[in-house]
């Protein structure tokens, strides 16, 4: 034991100098996190001023539910410009008039006709008639850019030139 001991005190200025170069490794290495640390803190002030919450988690949570309720508008958005397209495809935007003189007489070609169509070539077909003593009027309904009813020489000229626009 004694021999134990000897060995022990021989060895003993090794150890306490091996114990102090641990410590001052130990004690630089809290410096060096000591200051990462504040450097994070002071990003970590500068990025939460002005943000009205106190802690990251709170603005996590509140930036999420602004994300939430900003995709909610756009889905509502997107339902509204979905139903807009549906009418716009559907509205009678394409034009197409044709004058004539129906009757041949003398006159300044003051009958018409005037095809108004949609993009899916649904519409309408009206021709005015116009002579010295009356004037009719006629409507001859279209369904995929034809009508039930036979169109005269004006009438199609007039749905061509409606068809054409687009």
């Amino acid at each position: 034991m004694t021999e134990l001991n000897e060995l022990i005190m021989e060895q003993l200025h090794w150890f306490v100098v091996v114990m102090i170069m641990i410590i001052l490794i130990l004690w630089i290495t809290v410096i060096v996190q000591g200051a990462k640390l504040r450097g994070m803190r002071r990003r970590y002030d500068a990025m939460m001023a002005g943000s009205g919450v106190e802690d990251l988690e709170s603005l996590l949570v509140q930036l999420k539910v602004q994300i939430d309720e900003i995709e909610e508008g756009q889905a509502d958005h997107q339902k509204m410009l979905d139903s807009i397209n549906r009418k716009l495809k559907g509205m009678k935007s394409r034009v197409g008039i044709v004058r004539y003189n129906a009757y041949g007489e003398r006159g300044n070609e003051m009958s018409f006709s005037l095809a108004i169509v949609s993009d899916q070539e649904e519409g309408i077909v009206l021709t005015g008639l116009h002579n010295r003593e009356s004037s009719y009027v006629y409507a001859k309904p279209l369904k995929d850019g034809q009508s039930k009813y036979p169109l005269s020489p004006e009438e199609k000229e007039a749905l061509t030139l409606a068809l054409q626009e687009g």
